[in-house]
């Protein structure tokens, strides 16, 4: 069995805060994938829970989202052949989904 990748993104805005800009922003991830998303499909299990599972490029990818005061810890397996890119793949979403817990998921403009 695959060793699950976890990926940990800080943050100073409290639970409550980070659930909602997660609930707000995680629509726009699409725009994170090379050549978009074919399916996005969330689930918010318990309240500090949120599952995502992603269909992009032929890949199926279901990721846990474990929401807590100061960060959110990521957890997936990558199939097939993006596991050799886990690396890449970690560090893209510790940047990006610390984007997704901006208001509107965009870094703010000055």
């Amino acid at each position: 069995m695959a060793v699950p990748t976890v990926v940990e993104i800080p943050h100073r805005l409290g639970r409550e805060t980070a659930r909602q800009r997660l609930r707000d922003n995680i629509g726009d991830i699409g725009r994170h994938i090379p050549g978009g998303v074919a399916a996005l499909e969330t689930d918010w299990p318990t309240p500090d829970r949120l599952t995502v599972t992603i269909t992009a490029m032929g890949q199926q990818v279901t990721a846990t989202l474990d929401v807590e005061d100061a960060l959110v810890r990521a957890s997936f397996v990558l199939p097939g052949l993006l596991g050799m890119m886990g690396g890449v793949i970690s560090a893209a979403l510790r940047r990006e989904g610390a984007r997704l817990l901006l208001p509107g998921g965009r870094p703010e403009s000055n």
